[in-house]
C-alpha cells in the first residue's frame, strides 16, 4: 500500500489528461485532488473512476452556501466514497457538512485561509485582522465543528496544531520544492519543512503535473521527504 503523504493535485483541463497523469506516475502516487477545474470538465464520473482503480481522492470544492445546501451536498459527496472534502471554514458552513456526511467515511477538512492571500488580501476584504489572527479563529470554530482536519499554510501547521491536537488532520498546499516556481502561492515551505512542521499530507500541483517527467520528480519529492525524517 503506498503510505505518502503527498497528496496531487489534479489541475487539470480534462479527464483524458488526468487519466494520461495517473498512468504516466503509476505506483509513485495514490492520492489525488481534484478541485473546481476538472470537476466543472468531468464531474463526479471521474472522482467514481479514480475510486475503482483503488486510489484515495481529495474533492476540493470548498463548498460556501446555505446550511441546507451544504449539508444535502455532502451527503452526496459521502455516497460516492470520496476520502477528503473542503469546505468554508464559517461555523455554520462546517456545522452543516459535519450533520450530512453522517456516519459515513468521508473525512471533512475545513479552509482557513487561501494560501494565495495575505495581509493586503485581507484589508481588501474588510477583516480587521490578521492572516495568522483569522486563521486561528476558524481553526477553534472548526475544532468546535466536529470536522476531521484543516487546510492551511505550511507556515501555519505549528501554531494549528497547537489548537487542534494531535487528532486532526492537517493537509497543506503552498508546498514547492526549493528552487521550483511559487505560481501564484505566497506562504509556501518545502515538502520536508512541512512534514517537519507537523503536516499530515502535502498538496503538490505544478510541480509534479507541469514537469517533464511526473514520475521522476514524484519520486524526487519522496526522497527528499524521506532524508528529512
Amino acid at each position: 500500500m503506498n503510505t505518502s503523504p503527498v497528496i496531487v493535485a489534479l489541475d487539470l483541463e480534462s479527464a483524458a489528461e488526468a487519466r494520461a497523469l495517473v498512468a504516466a506516475l503509476g505506483d509513485s502516487a495514490s492520492f489525488y485532488k481534484v478541485g473546481l477545474e476538472l470537476y466543472t470538465s468531468a464531474g463526479m464520473d471521474l472522482v467514481r473512476e479514480l475510486k475503482s482503480q483503488g486510489h484515495r481522492v481529495f474533492l476540493d470544492l470548498k463548498l460556501y452556501d446555505i446550511g441546507e445546501t451544504v449539508k444535502r451536498a455532502v451527503a452526496q459527496v459521502a455516497r460516492t466514497g470520496v476520502d477528503f472534502l473542503t469546505v468554508h471554514g464559517s461555523r455554520s458552513v462546517m456545522q452543516a457538512a459535519v450533520a450530512g456526511k453522517a456516519e459515513g467515511t468521508l473525512q471533512l477538512l475545513a479552509v482557513t485561509v487561501l494560501t494565495s492571500f495575505d495581509e493586503s488580501d485581507l484589508r481588501q476584504l474588510g477583516y480587521p485582522c490578521t492572516v495568522s489572527e483569522l486563521v486561528e479563529l476558524r481553526v477553534s470554530n472548526a475544532v468546535e465543528s466536529g470536522v476531521d482536519g484543516i487546510v492551511c499554510s505550511p507556515l501555519e501547521v505549528l501554531k494549528v496544531r497547537g489548537v487542534t491536537g494531535p487528532d486532526k488532520i492537517l493537509v497543506t498546499p503552498g508546498v514547492r520544492s526549493a528552487g521550483a516556481a511559487t505560481g501564484d502561492q505566497k506562504r509556501v515551505t518545502t515538502p520536508a519543512e512541512a512534514i517537519a512542521k507537523g503536516a499530515d499530507y502535502l498538496v503538490i500541483g505544478r510541480q509534479v503535473t507541469r514537469a517533464a517527467d511526473p514520475r521522476g520528480e514524484m519520486l524526487r519529492i519522496l526522497d527528499e521527504i524521506r532524508m528529512a525524517r
